[in-house]
């Protein structure tokens, strides 16, 4: 068994969602693609919702099929192969659009998690 467990990792990932939304609250999309920390900063987390979520256990991913846990894995794996590639106006979209409605459902499997704590 992994020392870090799913309840863990599903805060990890709520954790980094929200550090993403405030690090461009108040920022434009523009503002956002000229500033090279900010850029560093977003994509930073993004890979780690990435990487939380693929170790989170198969048993886990089944009970919230409603997370896009393939999704997240995928976005993953393509900033971090793929770096010099990056696409900002799909990162932006994904921070401005996705990580929000992804929150609530974060919230509520850790609820969930919380109370499957033996």
């Amino acid at each position: 068994m992994s020392i870090i467990d799913d309840y863990t990792r599903l805060q990890h990932m709520r954790d980094a969602a929200q550090e993403a939304i405030t690090f461009i609250q108040g920022v434009q999309q523009l503002e956002f693609e000229s500033n090279r920390l900010l850029v560093v900063a977003l994509v930073k987390e993004i890979e780690i919702i990435g990487e939380a979520a693929n170790r989170i256990s198969s048993d886990c991913q089944s009970r919230y099929p409603e997370i896009p846990w393939r999704a997240m894995i995928g976005m993953r794996n393509r900033l971090v192969h793929a770096y010099f590639e990056i696409d900002l106006e799909l990162v932006w979209q994904v921070v401005t659009q996705e990580l929000p409605s992804l929150l609530p459902k974060l919230e509520s499997a850790i609820l969930s998690e919380r109370g499957n704590d033996s």
